[in-house]
């Protein structure tokens, strides 16, 4: 089941220089499968992950993660 939390995770990467989802693992301390089920929807981040992402991108968490529920 999905969580009701939308993000814009893709979209930040490819604006990043066609980011992988591997590179954005590596840089926040992740597997590559925990960001694709994050980006997918999936899974829920943690508070700490969700910071990680956000702080990548250079952007607040709230431009990252929205609450859909």
């Amino acid at each position: 089941m999905a969580v009701p939390i939308a993000n814009h995770i893709r979209r930040l990467r490819f604006a990043h220089g066609e980011m992988t989802q591997s590179e954005l693992a590596d840089r926040i301390g992740m597997t590559r499968q925990t960001i694709a089920a994050i980006e997918a929807g999936k899974y829920s981040p943690s508070l700490e992950a969700a910071f990680r992402i956000a702080r990548v991108f250079g952007v607040g968490v709230e431009e990252v993660f929205q609450w859909t529920e």
